[in-house]
């Protein structure tokens, strides 16, 4: 079973190891499953708002601009045509989704992957706590400082209040983007350098907790 040893807020690594779900921290990569994955995260975040007008939403250009022959010049039919100054756009985009369909195995697939990665380059890091009891930016940063962690970072907190002071420290870090446990997916964790959890914001496949409690 995969482990990693705890950190404390101070960055000193404690004898004590937690045990990581294989299912998420164990896999082989796919790469192809976390580029179909990713791709269609990206594909979704698009408004699909853009609009332009055909020749025939154009207005004006009922009417030929001169009589079709003895004029010496080519024929044209409608100043609203694409080739004329003001006319309209050939196949014209049009709003759209652009939403792609992933099953929920490949989804979780990713993460699993992205996940693995970032545990076999050893850029995975499990506080033991944040120790901040009050919203504070310098505290925060003084505990990433102590943890030796550097480029861009993906917090993992959960929703209860005692995380609500390190949510509140952290969001105004650039680098830092934190996510709730429930929001972890594999482009964020691809596009950060180092993963940061604590103990009680892990990620665990069902069947993993559903084993925990039987012990």
């Amino acid at each position: 079973m995969a482990s990693v040893k705890i950190t404390t807020a101070a960055g000193k690594s404690s004898a004590k190891k937690v045990d990581l779900d294989d299912a998420l921290f164990a896999v082989q990569p796919n790469i192809p499953v976390m580029h179909q994955v990713v791709t269609a995260q990206l594909a979704a975040r698009r408004a699909g708002t853009q609009s332009t007008k055909t020749r025939a939403e154009v207005r004006g250009g009922g009417a030929k601009p001169w009589r079709q022959k003895g004029t010496g010049r080519s024929r044209q039919g409608s100043i609203r045509a694409p080739h004329w100054r003001g006319g309209g756009v050939t196949h014209a985009p049009k709003p759209r989704s652009y939403a792609q369909r992933t099953p929920k195995k490949m989804i979780r697939l990713a993460l699993a992957s992205a996940l693995s990665d970032r545990l076999a380059d050893g850029k995975v890091v499990v506080l033991d706590g944040w120790g901040i009891e009050e919203p504070s930016t310098k505290a925060a940063v003084k505990v990433l400082d102590s943890l030796g962690v550097e480029g861009r970072l993906l917090v993992v907190l959960t929703r209860d209040e005692a995380d609500v002071a390190t949510w509140k420290s952290l969001r105004n870090l650039g680098h830092v983007h934190v996510l709730t446990v429930n929001e972890l997916n594999a482009y964020d964790v691809l596009v950060s350098d180092w993963v940061v959890f604590t103990r009680d914001s892990l990620p665990a496949t069902k069947s993993a907790t559903e084993g925990s409690d039987e012990k």
